[in-house]
């Protein structure tokens, strides 16, 4: 017989409260709806702005990753359901306070509109192309004529899918580290931020990068501060939020979030880019990828560290 001596009532194997059941799904599910926001809210944008001709790859080319990435990542969540048959329950209602159901919503709504918005530039991309129904040369030619209407409504959808990925998360708040309201904004300006790298590696213009390079700096720098932002509000806040940030200060996070995310996914590709824009030859290839790996290890470092962290009462 093997006895134990529980000196405490608190952290107690398989008694308290722990919560496992998240796994590579939800992160890479974040990971690309952020993505898909990012290029289509800077397609959508630029489009209103009237740079759809300066600004080809934004609002013609990179948009064509946009469905995609949404249709993968929806891939990916169906996989983490318990009960996949009932999904469509989701579709039955719609509850303004539940953050899930907010990103079922819009996620229902943005991935055709993504996969229209590539459609009315087909004939653009690919020379030759031509619808084989009259049926969709008329809605083509309607789509175009008001791809203004359509580029405003791009734009609030790809916004609330951002800081969904982000709400998603905060509103567990009975985890320690994901309650905090910065979650929100800081997704969405991550998701931004992966949004214009992506467009930066397709690029072939140079007067395009240089905006999209600016563009994606200020998110790093925006980025950084949030996470500086929301550290220091765990510090300042009750036990159990500075014991959550303790994962990130010498806890078991430290190493993964300081190197994969601050460093290599924020503060080298900025440094690189600032010397890009100082006219040092710098391969594109080396920030990009660097920013896609420290926003895919983030959603990763977040909600595997997240999981861990509760309240002992």
């Amino acid at each position: 017989m093997k006895e134990e001596l529980f000196a405490s009532g608190r952290n107690i194997p398989n008694i308290d409260p722990y919560l496992n059941v998240w796994h590579w799904q939800i992160p890479l599910y974040l990971f690309l709806g952020g993505l898909a926001a990012g290029i289509l809210f800077f397609a959508a944008i630029f489009t209103i702005m009237g740079k759809d001709k300066e600004m080809p790859t934004v609002v013609k080319k990179a948009p064509i990753i946009a469905p995609f990435a949404l249709i993968l990542g929806l891939i990916a969540l169906f996989l983490d359901l318990k009960h996949k048959l009932f999904f469509w329950q989701l579709y039955t209602t719609f509850r303004i306070t539940s953050p899930m159901s907010w990103g079922a919503w819009v996620l229902m709504a943005i991935t055709p509109l993504s996969m229209i918005w590539v459609a009315s530039y087909m004939k653009e991309l690919v020379p030759g192309w031509r619808w084989k129904m009259n049926l969709l040369e008329n809605f083509e030619s309607f789509v175009i004529k008001n791809r203004i209407w359509l580029a405003w409504i791009i734009v609030v959808l790809s916004v609330i899918l951002g800081i969904y990925t982000g709400i998603l998360l905060s509103a567990f708040n009975a985890r320690p580290l994901w309650n905090t309201s910065i979650l929100g904004p800081l997704f969405l300006v991550s998701g931004l931020s992966t949004g214009a790298a992506t467009v930066l590696l397709l690029s072939k213009s140079a007067t395009e990068r240089r905006t999209m390079s600016r563009i994606d700096l200020l998110l790093i720098v925006i980025e950084l501060f949030f996470i500086t932002h929301m550290i220091m509000g765990f510090q300042a806040a009750s036990q159990v939020q500075i014991d959550a940030a303790q994962l990130f200060l010498g806890g078991q996070f430290t190493v993964s979030f300081w190197v994969f995310v601050i460093f290599l996914g924020l503060v080298i590709p900025a440094a690189m880019e600032v010397l890009e824009l100082l006219d040092f030859h710098i391969p594109v290839a080396i920030p990009v990828i660097l920013v896609l790996l420290g926003g895919l290890m983030f959603r990763f470092i977040m909600v595997e560290a997240g999981q861990i962290t509760r309240y002992l009462y």
